[in-house]
Order: C-alpha cells, then structure tokens, then sequence
C-alpha cells in the first residue's frame, strides 16, 4: 500500500500490460510505427527521471514488470489489458500467454483480462469461450481500431460485436474495457470514437463499460454519455501523465469527470510500461484542483483513494483489507449528477 501524510492507499493499476515490440516480432512498417508512437507518448509526457531507453521500451518480460509495478511501484493489484495487433506483430503486440502465466503466477497480485474481436466470427466466439473458461475472465479489452485484414476497425454496435457481449454477458464476463482514446499510428482516430458506447450501454446494462482514456481527445462527448449511463466508467490511462507536463489540462480533466460522473466511476492506470505507476500515485495524491478553477470542486482524500484503487476493486471483487476501506459515511459521498440537475444553460 502506498501511505502519505498518515493517509493509507490501496492502489489497483487497472491497465497494465506486457508487450513485445521488438524488431523481430515487427511483421511490417506498421510494428515500428505502433511502438515508436508509444514512445514519444512515454518521453513527451515523463518526467525526465523516469525516461526509458528505447531499447528497453521494446520488451520488458514479467520479471522487470513485477519490479516496476509492485516491488517499485506500490500498486497492490494490477489487471491486465493485452492488445492484438496481429496485422502489425508475428506473435501479437500483447504478450498473452506471457501474461497469462504471471497473473497464475501471482493471482493475489494480478488480474489477467483478454480480448476479442467480432470480426473472427464463430470461430472467435468458440475462442472466447473457451478461453473464459481457462483463463477465468472477468472482464476484456477491446480495441475497435484494430487492424483486421482489409478492415481498419470496427463498432460495438456492429451486430457480431453484439453476439460477443451476449456471450460475455452469458460467461460472466462483466467488465467491458474498450479503447477509446488518443490514436496511435497508423491506427485511424475516427475508429476510437465514443459514440458507440452509449448504445451498447443502454443494451447491455448488467454489464460495465470501462471507456480506457476517457475518450480524449473527446472528454466532452464521454462525460455527456458518461452521466446517462451508469454502468459507464472512466479509464485515467493517458490522461493522468498529463499531470506532469499540463497539470492545468489534467485538472480539467479530472474537473470534468469528477462533476458529470462523480467518485465511483474512475479508475486509475498507468498503462505500464507506456509508464510506470509509482510517480504517477505520487503525484496523484500530491495534486489539488488550482484554486483559480473555480468551477471545479477539489479532490478530497476519499476521492482519490476511489480513483486510485476502491473502485477498481469493487468491478473485480477484490478483497481491500479492512484498513484501507473507507467508512461508510464516505462510501456514500458524491455520486454522479443526475442529468436534470446538471448546470445546463437556460435557452
């Protein structure tokens, strides 16, 4: 657990992930483009200190993953969030079977979340099937901007992306984690939008929906879907580095999330190894809205022990000892607005 000012943290990373972006696993231009991409996301917005080689940014292997999150990073539980990219990578971009066998490994410390793509068709959802039952899934990640041979992405409202989530609803796979934030070359932007997370939502509402980056570039398109739906919740992954180089930026961002959804509905991330977990807990506990942004309320200690980990745990039942929950007088502190209440401008 990380403790600051006689204040203790559990912290659940709710994306992680192992990778493998090395020239030999590169199938084309597109492999160099992916990782080199994540790159300059990881040099532009680390603090200089916490700045990898890219050497060492190719692959990191489940040892250094163990070290820079739990032994290094103070994060008490962390869940994996793997992505294909078969089209760009011989053996994928994720690492599955490699992560897989860690979270085994170490299920007291890892969570392991896998993945599906509606355009594998039946043949995928026999896969999905089977691996739920194997790999004991509570939750996956999705990534509609994924490259599929001629297909440039895909929506969740596509009618075999449904039958998958019937299926999910079927096999108990409740957490629905979806990409849908910042591109990465060469993947197109527009495949990422958020608005097909408002009708799957609707559809789907025994099942939770965890908008990875908070939909930014469209924070505002997220938040006024965010606040109809409450089985809609917000990934930090990205966002939160901001903290570093535009901490005003990031308190919009956390100024926004916090007044359309409330504290129950964000989740921290680093997004390792784009970076690691411990600078950005610090940092997170240290951070307060600027006074002069006025409009935003300021981020109390129960909020930000919500975010870093209570929340995550609650959508993945978790056990939290019991020092670290919070009483039940804050377990019931603001929640999301109701939309007649929002401040909406009189026309």
């Amino acid at each position: 657990m990380y403790r600051k000012d006689g204040e203790s943290y559990y912290v659940v990373d709710a994306h992680i992930a192992l990778w493998d972006g090395r020239p030999e696993n590169q199938r084309n231009i597109h492999g160099k483009q992916f990782i080199d991409c994540f790159y300059d996301y990881h040099r532009n917005l680390s603090p200089e200190s916490e700045v990898w080689s890219y050497e060492e940014y190719l692959y990191q292997g489940g040892e250094r993953l163990m070290r820079d999150v739990f032994v290094d990073g103070i994060v008490d539980h962390a869940i994996f969030q793997p992505a294909r990219l078969k089209e760009f990578y011989h053996r994928g971009f994720g690492q599955t079977e490699e992560a897989f066998a860690l979270a085994q490994a170490h299920p007291d410390k890892l969570t392991y979340n896998h993945y599906w793509d509606p355009r594998d068709g039946e043949n995928g959802l026999d896969e999905l099937r089977r691996n739920a039952e194997r790999m004991q899934l509570k939750g996956v990640k999705l990534y509609t901007a994924d490259w599929h041979g001629e297909s440039r992405g895909w929506k969740l409202t596509d009618p075999m992306a449904y039958r998958y989530l019937e299926a999910c609803r079927e096999l108990g796979i409740k957490n629905i984690h979806i990409h849908k934030g910042p591109t990465i070359r060469p993947l197109d932007r527009d495949a990422f939008d958020v608005a097909d997370v408002d009708h799957v939502a609707t559809d789907f509402t025994d099942l939770n929906f965890v908008v990875e980056h908070c939909g930014l570039p469209r924070l505002e398109d997220f938040c006024w879907i965010a606040t109809q739906e409450p089985n809609v919740y917000a990934g930090l992954a990205v966002a939160i580095p901001f903290i570093h180089t535009r901490p005003r930026y990031f308190a919009q961002i956390m100024g926004e999330l916090t007044y359309w959804l409330g504290e129950d509905r964000i989740l921290f991330s680093s997004d390792y190894a784009l970076w690691t977990p411990k600078w950005l807990v610090e940092k997170f506990v240290d951070f307060q809205i600027p006074e002069d942004l006025t409009e935003y309320a300021p981020l109390s200690t129960p909020l930000k022990k919500k975010v870093l980990g209570l929340n995550a745990a609650k959508l993945y039942d978790l056990p939290v000892p019991a020092e670290l929950q919070l009483p039940d007088a804050d377990e019931t502190a603001t929640g999301p607005r109701e939309p007649a209440a929002a401040d909406l401008a009189s026309v």
